[in-house]
């Protein structure tokens, strides 16, 4: 299978974006599908997005990037991360 890229951004420092890229990246390994986390801010998506698989981010997003795009602030309240680890492996499978 061949290692998908995945961002990970939130507004503005790493902390919520490193909580949320630590449990995806943990996620796919456990699903056994390669994949390399980029972590970067919302302002810097545009910058990262070549050969992006999916962007995940722990802001509130509204531009298109071409690229599927989920919500992650589950990863960081602890609530509904089960749906969420859900749609984030429907578009890497």
């Amino acid at each position: 299978m061949t290692k998908k890229r995945i961002i990970v951004a939130c507004g503005g420092a790493v902390a919520t974006s490193t909580v949320a890229a630590t449990r995806i990246a943990e996620l796919c390994k456990e699903q056994g599908i390669p994949v390399e986390v980029v972590q970067c801010r919302v302002s810097e998506i545009a910058a990262n997005c070549d050969n992006v698989d999916l962007i995940v981010t722990t802001a509130r997003v509204t531009k298109d990037y071409g690229v599927p795009l989920e919500n992650g602030m589950a990863f960081v309240s602890g609530v509904g991360i089960e749906a969420a680890e859900e749609r984030i492996l429907r578009h890497l499978k």
